[in-house]
């Protein structure tokens, strides 16, 4: 078992997975990896059982059945991890929109820059986002303006889904009070390590749009984020979120 262990929710990443699993191995720091695979009916799961024959101390599979959302499979992934003793989580996407190579300086952040919660973010030095059209672009932008404004939180990135947790910020969030499934989900991790007082830095990244399988973006999880922010602040200003007991 090594420090670190990157978690990769899936489903339907054929194309992608086995190159994932083979890039982040292949870093000059060694991570875990698990997946957490929600019933790909394309086979993912399957490959990652193949690859676990090639790298069985490192590379996890817990299946799930049915998609249940990105949220839940992070949490899923959390709880599983976390009684094995890692000090460092790791969130990444499967599609290459995170570069693996990306995942040493987010550790570095938290292991010898004071971080308890690094984030790769495509705002802090401005617009750093390859193959979107325009409008999304905007979307994704005018989002985390939109979040900062309500909430006070001072990240540029507020929506950014490629993270570094120390233990001790999952350890005290309280997991089980999590509300949101979507991309809502990785506002309220954030805001809720903001809230408990946990010192959070912004890694710059490059972001680049998946060039294989089909991204999973839609409107519900769109509306989800933009009415969820205005309950996570409701919730703070009422003291609602507290520590894990």
């Amino acid at each position: 078992m090594h420090e670190g262990i990157v978690i990769i929710p899936t489903y339907n990443e054929k194309e992608n997975i086995e190159k994932m699993v083979r890039k982040v191995m292949s870093l000059p720091e060694p991570f875990d990896l698990l997946i957490v695979d929600d019933g790909s009916p394309d086979g993912t799961g399957q490959i990652v059982k193949r690859l676990q024959q090639e790298f069985p101390e490192r590379l996890h599979l817990l299946e799930r059945s049915g998609k249940g959302g990105l949220g839940t499979a992070y949490i899923a992934g959390f709880k599983h991890v976390l009684p094995q003793g890692y000090n460092y989580i790791f969130e990444m996407d499967c599609d290459f929109s995170h570069n693996p190579d990306d995942l040493v300086r987010l550790y570095n952040a938290c292991k010898n820059e004071g971080a308890d919660l690094a984030v790769g973010s495509r705002y802090v030095t401005g617009v750093n986002v390859v193959n979107w059209p325009i409008g999304r672009v905007l979307l994704s932008y005018y989002a985390s303006v939109y979040v900062r404004f309500i909430t006070r939180m001072p990240i540029r990135d507020a929506t950014a889904g490629f993270k570094c947790y120390t233990r001790k910020v999952l350890e005290t969030i309280n997991l089980d009070r999590i509300k949101f499934k979507g991309y809502a989900f990785q506002i309220e991790m954030k805001f809720s390590a903001f809230t408990l007082g946990f010192k959070i830095k912004e890694v710059p990244i490059i972001f680049t749009e998946r060039q294989e399988g089909v991204s999973k973006m839609s409107g519900s999880i769109v509306r989800e984020a933009a009415f969820g922010v205005m309950n996570m602040r409701m919730r703070a200003l009422f003291g609602k979120i507290k520590p894990a007991q």
